[in-house]
């Protein structure tokens, strides 16, 4: 069974992608660490936010992928912050500091919730342009762990990290999906006790998403049906949430999708991008966008543009179930 983290691809990413390191808070212990790749021409890119139990690096297929296509990606791992409104917060001056006006945000788990939070967090001078959620959650006492939020940042690393990894896939899987666990515990296993308390922290502490500040937003919901960390009925709350919004269906994929079944994953990401070609809110070089794209996406027919995408990466079907789009791809 091969090793992400010694493979080629990942480490042609390491080797070609810098990782940069940016403070914007008062506190220089607040460290953003972020890999930005792709055209600098850009102004409204795609941002990924991980899990948990991820760094920045977790989204590599990603951004490999799409930089190729012509986009700009920046993949983020936050420092250390112990509530929701500090965390976002500090992501607004981090976008300052980039002077990016609006961003799509692409959030996994825990990287979902805070997307939603900070969109609903700039609700009133709107910074986030789009939403791609990825086996993510609109309220946190799903995980029945509000209580013990606050005590997080008393406890040793150990036991920390054995809480996140009783959410991990336990029993038999492919071995893609198997290289992938072991990639996120490497991952789970770099991070210091304070990181993974805070992220814990951000994680259980009671809140909710407040669906009427952001409804105008464009979202995508994407989300896997085998075992994952989310319960059915988290899954079905967040359809509630956004009547609206796209649904990308991965038939397997776990907990880390965006691993284990990258290909599918990104071409999600260009199907949700896709609608703001030929717009200032694009996220992809206009040069890299041809002009039968540009005519398609005046055609209301959503099929026509799914296919061009779908040509150029997989097939996949296309239809409707309660009004909304769906999208079902996998192996």
């Amino acid at each position: 069974m091969g090793e992400i983290k010694v493979s080629p691809d990942y480490n042609w990413f390491r080797s070609t992608v810098p990782l940069k390191k940016i403070i914007v808070d008062d506190d220089d212990s607040k460290i953003w660490s972020l890999y930005d790749a792709g055209p600098r021409n850009i102004r409204c890119p795609l941002i990924f936010l991980p899990p948990v139990s991820g760094t920045a690096d977790v989204f590599f297929r990603q951004i490999l992928a799409l930089t190729g296509w012509g986009y700009r990606v920046i993949a983020l791992q936050y420092p250390v912050y112990w509530d929701h409104l500090e965390f976002c917060d500090g992501f607004r001056k981090l976008l300052d500091h980039l002077q990016l006006d609006k961003v799509h945000l692409f959030g996994a788990s825990l990287g979902g919730f805070l997307a939603q939070k900070f969109a609903e967090y700039t609700h009133k001078s709107p910074r986030v342009h789009s939403l791609i959620l990825c086996n993510s959650f609109s309220d946190t006492s799903i995980f029945n762990q509000t209580w013990t939020a606050n005590s997080f940042w008393l406890m040793p690393s150990f036991m920390l990290k054995k809480i996140v990894l009783g959410n991990f896939s336990s029993g038999p899987v492919d071995p893609v999906m198997a290289d992938a666990i072991d990639f996120m515990v490497d991952r789970l296993e770099s991070l210091g006790q304070s990181e993974l308390a805070s992220r814990l922290t951000l994680n259980c502490q009671n809140s909710y998403v407040e669906p009427h500040k952001i409804r105008d937003i464009p979202v995508t919901i994407m989300d896997v049906f085998d075992q994952s960390a989310l319960s059915t009925e988290a899954k079905e709350e967040m359809y509630k949430l956004y009547p609206n919004a796209r649904r990308a269906h991965l038939k397997t994929g776990g907990n880390f999708p965006y691993l284990c079944r990258s290909a599918e994953v990104t071409l999600y990401v260009q199907i949700h991008l896709l609608q703001f070609h030929g717009t200032k809110y694009a996220a992809i070089d206009p040069s890299m966008v041809s002009a039968e794209e540009l005519e398609m996406m005046s055609n209301p027919a959503c099929s026509c543009t799914i296919s061009d995408i779908s040509a150029r990466s997989q097939p996949l079907s296309l239809f409707s179930s309660s009004g909304s789009p769906v999208i079902t791809v996998g192996k």
